[in-house]
């Protein structure tokens, strides 16, 4: 069986061995291990290994907190040290804006981080029952659509891994068993939502015992027929409502079970005190939010006097930050606008006005035609706030070599312990 010495991890956590000068994606292997491995999928220039046997392992190896670890692909570094894992994602980071960038930050801002445990406030678990008519609940197995075989989740809030077996129990007890797919978490300040996408009606008897599921774990229940915007809530009819708060500037959030809103609540709040410093808005400013949902930023930035635009392709994320902006006393500082940004132009960049400064927060896809579309009369310092290495390097491309932006500062934001995904904000100054 041959054997690596492995050098790096690539941005999928698999680590990276060159015997014989051919590059081998090991998967479970760590920097500085030597391990035996078996490729499983060769390309001529590449291959995509397991990790068979490990002679020499990492100091910074550990063992795996959850016993699903190596089958399940909710987390793929669960074997590595949390600081070791840091590490591994500034990396991450500073390659990718070297290389595809062709920039370097100036400052390399401190990791945010905190608690790898119990974090995902915000999840979606799968459904499949077996032949043998067992159900299973939970992420998928890695590189499968099969639902892979657990009874806890150690990423998942204590209250929302105990509901896993139960939540088999009762979807095995129902007549559309067959046709329950798939179950989104949303956890919030006073209360946890599960919205059970239903592809066929519920007789009676499911009624009654889902209405008694909920009771007995104090959730409360909805269903989605069709897409997101056909959830509703089934049960209790009275319930508080979704929210997450932001305890520095006294703002609190309302969203709906389906909206997007981030999955570590924790990290978020750490996340906007960094932005509000870097962005350090002042009274009479204009700012820009781009990409605003239903207003995260938004309002923290307008509790500092300055007048906040957001700007967001979902009209009903939308609707909800204007909603929030008037619960919170912001509505005199907050404006809102429906606009596809994937589409901007300098026309459509320019016709928003003038902005002082501005955030972007775009999904994985970057903001490439926001930047690109960016005039003379250009925001004179951005923060960007990525979930894709890639393209963040990109842009900051299109920043720094087109459009006489500095990178300042870029820094990891660990919003997802235990995972490859690499978040990320960005400071830039203009000249």
């Amino acid at each position: 069986m041959p054997i690596g010495i492995i050098e790096s991890l690539d941005h999928d956590a698999r680590g990276i061995a060159r015997p014989d000068g051919k590059t081998i994606f090991v998967e479970g292997a760590l920097p500085g291990e030597r391990v035996e491995f078996a490729s499983y999928r060769v390309k001529s220039n590449y291959e995509i290994a397991r990790v068979k046997r490990i002679l020499r392992p990492s100091a910074n190896r550990v063992p795996p907190r959850c016993p699903n670890f190596g089958s399940c692909g909710g987390c793929s570094m669960q074997h590595l040290d949390a600081t070791a894992q840091l590490a591994a994602k500034q990396r991450v980071l500073e390659n990718n804006l070297r290389f595809l960038g062709k920039t370097k930050a100036e400052q390399l801002f401190p990791a945010i981080y905190g608690s790898s445990w119990g974090y995902r406030q915000r999840a979606r678990l799968s459904v499949w029952q077996r032949s043998d008519g067992k159900v299973l609940v939970g992420f998928h197995e890695r590189k499968s659509s099969h639902v892979a075989k657990m009874t806890e989740c150690p990423i998942l809030p204590p209250h929302v891994s105990a509901l896993i077996v139960p939540l088999r129990l009762l979807i095995a007890r129902l007549s559309i068993s067959q046709r329950l797919p798939q179950i989104e978490v949303a956890v919030g300040e006073r209360v946890t939502v599960l919205v059970l996408r239903i592809l066929a009606p519920l007789i009676p008897d499911d009624e009654a015992l889902i209405r008694q599921f909920a009771d007995t774990h104090g959730v409360v229940i909805y269903l989605q027929p069709k897409g997101p915007s056909s959830a509703y809530r089934f049960h209790p009819d009275a319930a508080p409502a979704l929210s997450y708060t932001l305890p520095e500037s006294g703002i609190e959030h309302f969203f709906a079970p389906t909206d997007f809103t981030q999955v570590n609540h924790a990290i978020n709040r750490v996340l906007i005190r960094r932005a509000l410093r870097l962005i350090d808005a002042q009274p009479g400013e204009r700012i820009a939010d781009l990409f605003c949902g239903l207003g995260n930023f938004t309002l923290p930035l307008a509790r500092s006097g300055a007048t906040v635009v957001g700007v967001e392709g979902n009209a009903e994320l939308v609707q909800r930050a204007g909603e929030n902006a008037t619960a919170n006393g912001l509505a005199e500082t907050t404006q809102f606008a429906v606009a596809n940004l994937f589409e901007a132009t300098p026309e459509s960049i320019a016709a928003l006005g003038h902005f002082d400064k501005m955030l972007i927060d775009p999904p994985r896809e970057g903001a490439i035609e926001v930047v690109k579309s960016l005039g003379d009369d250009a925001p004179r310092r951005i923060v960007y706030i990525s979930c894709n290495p890639s393209t963040l390097a990109r842009d900051t491309a299109v920043l720094v070599h087109q459009k006489n932006y500095r990178l300042r500062g870029a820094g990891v934001v660990n919003m997802f312990p235990h995972t490859s995904h690499v978040e990320s904000i960005a400071l830039f100054e203009r000249g």
